[in-house]
């Protein structure tokens, strides 16, 4: 009967050690978020949760102006803001590597982005 009584306990316990494992991994990830949120500072380069690059121009208790081209600026929920740049590299700096591995000291031309209708980047258009 023993062995009866242990797998009941078994059955009633595990369910609560997954609930007790939830909640603390839960409460771990809700600190990260919040020491991360009040970390921010105006000037910083962000990336929000939905892919828009900017810096942080103003800051309150719930929102954040970010401004993401010049003289434009938009104000979102900092709960959106997802993660700091490490470092805001501009395309053709001099002396910087971009990520296709040239440096901007060449002075040729950057090649034009393939953004006709219906294709994708890269892919041959009209047939060439």
């Amino acid at each position: 009967m023993s062995t009866n009584g242990t797998f009941s306990l078994l059955i009633f316990a595990l369910p609560l050690l997954l609930l007790g494992w939830l909640f603390y991994t839960q409460n771990k990830r809700m600190k990260q978020m919040r020491d991360f949120s009040s970390s921010l500072n105006v000037g910083d380069s962000i990336v929000t949760s939905s892919g828009i690059y900017g810096t942080v121009k103003h800051l309150d208790d719930t929102s954040a102006w970010l401004e993401i081209a010049e003289g434009t600026t938009i104000r979102v929920d900092r709960r959106a803001i997802a993660m700091k740049q490490a470092d805001p590299a501009t395309p053709g700096t001099a002396g910087t590597t971009g990520t296709t591995g040239t440096t901007g000291t060449t002075g040729t031309a950057a090649p034009v982005a393939d953004d006709a209708p219906g294709t994708t980047p890269g892919s041959p258009q009209n047939g060439q």
